[in-house]
């Protein structure tokens, strides 16, 4: 792999925002045999497949530090992973009670990282010392109502999805637990308080939260996706307003970002269905959709992709620097698509990896489901 790459990772459950000094040059692709790494020399060159690693894991979450060197990697019932060069790596366990972790998260407030690793079963774990000691926060996983928690698919336990911190304060953050609760938090994670006014008892699925991001300007106004749609929040959570329903294109929305460059672009992937309708139809007809008036009215902006959408989008990430910005997708058939005109057209950066799944959703899209 060459040196002095500017990095990006693209998986379904880690960051997925990088603020560079330059375009990237490296991209990190979490798929179901690990992960992929893939290189161009300079911006506007070719990307080319440059290596493999952790091919044993099937890889939820990439996460590079911020300010640090190193990156980590969440398995799927295997564990936690460290490098700091994304050839090399070694596991990173000790106080990590669950090897099944979901999700990555970091968070950097002055000269302090501190890393959080979601986990199936859902709960929550810290670090501060580059994971090589984790404690849980144990807060999450005794909430009232945890009981109900649950996911579709067998063993049918509910997972921390991911975390959207306050960027105004360092105790304050929440956590979208699938399926399950909106949890916040404004003690670091010691206590937590459940945001539910957005469901409601009819709903198909029971408190299916997928992401959450806030507004840099005002980060009390919030955007939820979930399996029912999704959400705008004006006041932290407190009250919501559901934007879009299941009749919509994108009936299961899933990742959501801002644009670098306006806040009231918002670029948003997902499928026309949910997974339960994949294992009979193996068709997700996934889309990437943009709104230039904060959530208000979307259009397609699918330019590029193939006509027939059987793959699902499983994970989109943004990467700016002054000047610009990219936008990475990766799917279920383990393609990986990016945009340099704000999501507007696409090209294929790459093809024939392991694919970018969620759990086992790549396998409800394949017609001989069995043969995964």
């Amino acid at each position: 792999m060459q040196e002095n790459a500017v990095t990006v990772c693209l998986s379904p459950n880690g960051p997925n925002v990088a603020e560079l000094d330059a375009p990237p040059t490296r991209l990190l692709v979490a798929t179901i045999r690990g992960v992929g790494v893939i290189e161009r020399k300079d911006a506007g060159d070719d990307w080319t497949l440059a290596a493999r690693a952790l091919e044993q894991s099937h890889i939820s979450s990439l996460a590079i530090v911020p300010g640090k060197p190193g990156i980590f990697a969440g398995a799927h019932s295997g564990g936690l992973f460290y490098s700091d060069d994304g050839a090399h790596w070694e596991k990173r366990m000790n106080g990590l009670g669950i090897d099944h972790v979901y999700s990555l998260s970091c968070r950097k407030a002055g000269d302090e990282v501190s890393l959080y690793a979601g986990t199936e079963p859902a709960s929550l774990f810290t670090s501060r010392d580059l994971g090589l000691n984790w404690t849980e926060l144990p807060a999450l996983r005794n909430m009232p109502g945890a009981d109900k928690w649950t996911f579709p698919p067998p063993p049918h336990l509910a997972h921390t999805k991911s975390l959207t911190f306050d960027r105004r304060d360092p105790g304050c953050f929440y956590a979208c637990v699938e399926q399950g609760a909106l949890l916040k938090t404004t003690d670091g994670g010691a206590s937590w308080r459940e945001l539910d006014s957005y469901y409601r008892s009819d709903d198909k699925w029971y408190r299916d939260i997928h992401k959450l991001i806030s507004m840099p300007s005002n980060p009390d106004e919030l955007f939820m996706s979930s399996g029912m749609g999704l959400y705008h929040s004006t006041d932290a959570g407190e009250t919501w307003e559901k934007l879009t329903d299941t009749n919509f294109r994108i009936a299961y929305p899933d990742h959501i970002l801002l644009s670098p460059l306006d806040e009231n672009t918002m670029i948003m992937s997902g499928s026309a269905t949910d997974p339960s309708a994949w294992r009979k139809s193996h068709m997700a007809h996934s889309v990437v959709m943009t709104s230039r008036d904060r959530g208000r009215t979307w259009a397609l902006s699918s330019k590029g992709f193939p006509e027939t959408r059987r793959a699902n989008i499983e994970a989109m990430c943004v990467a700016s620097w002054p000047g610009g910005f990219s936008v990475f997708v990766g799917d279920t058939d383990g393609a990986v698509w990016s945009s340099e005109d704000s999501a507007q057209s696409w090209t294929l950066v790459a093809n024939g990896l392991a694919p970018v799944s969620k759990a086992g959703h790549f396998r409800f899209l394949q017609e001989n489901p069995a043969a995964a």
